[in-house]
């Protein structure tokens, strides 16, 4: 089983995620971590990183390249990476929705690691509103999709208003229905 899980920034890919590799034993990976990791490498912040990206198309195909490798080596796992669904293909495809206020008020006490520029509020909502305009506009660029478009996905969930334990719950709910699902069609 693959999973993979898109969304905008703060929507709760990542703790959905580990949520999803503990109920059914899999190895989680993570494209922030990917983009964190390769921030630190070059002592930049990761909406320096973001704008880096838009000069230089070698940022996006590392952690690309990397999805593709874990498509390649392995067949039990899940991701949170915007891209994943469309480097993996024969995964269950989630996408996350968050609106931008509520996504600042996850991500701002965070402190995460390359999370310099996040001061305030305010500028915590003006950075994912722009890292996400630089990433939609660049995979357009590159590949030619949407990572909006809801049709790629096998499950749309808006996180917005919802505790991370009702979302938690109607994930793994989605699965197991996948889950049984597959079973039934393949006896």
């Amino acid at each position: 089983m693959i999973v993979t899980i898109s969304g905008n920034l703060g929507s709760g890919k990542t703790t959905i995620a580990k949520a999803i590799a503990k109920k059914f034993n899999l190895k989680h990976y993570s494209a922030g971590d990917f983009m964190r990791n390769m921030a630190e490498e070059r002592g930049v912040t990761l909406l320096e990183l973001s704008k880096t990206a838009e000069q230089d198309p070698a940022v996006d195909r590392e952690i690309d390249e990397r999805n593709k490798l874990l498509a390649e080596k392995e067949d039990n796992f899940v991701i949170d990476s915007r891209l994943a669904w469309y480097f993996i293909p024969k995964s269950f495809k989630i996408y996350l929705k968050c609106d931008v206020a509520e996504a600042a008020k996850r991500i701002f006490p965070r402190k995460q690691k390359g999370d310099d520029e996040n001061i305030t509020l305010k500028t915590t909502a003006e950075n994912i509103r722009r890292r996400e305009r630089s990433e939609i506009e660049r995979y357009k660029d590159y590949y030619g999709i949407d990572l909006q478009d809801e049709s790629n996905y096998d499950f749309v969930l808006d996180t917005t208003n919802r505790k991370k334990e009702d979302v938690i719950k109607e994930v793994l709910n989605r699965l197991e229905e996948q889950i049984k699902s597959k079973a039934l069609n393949s006896e």
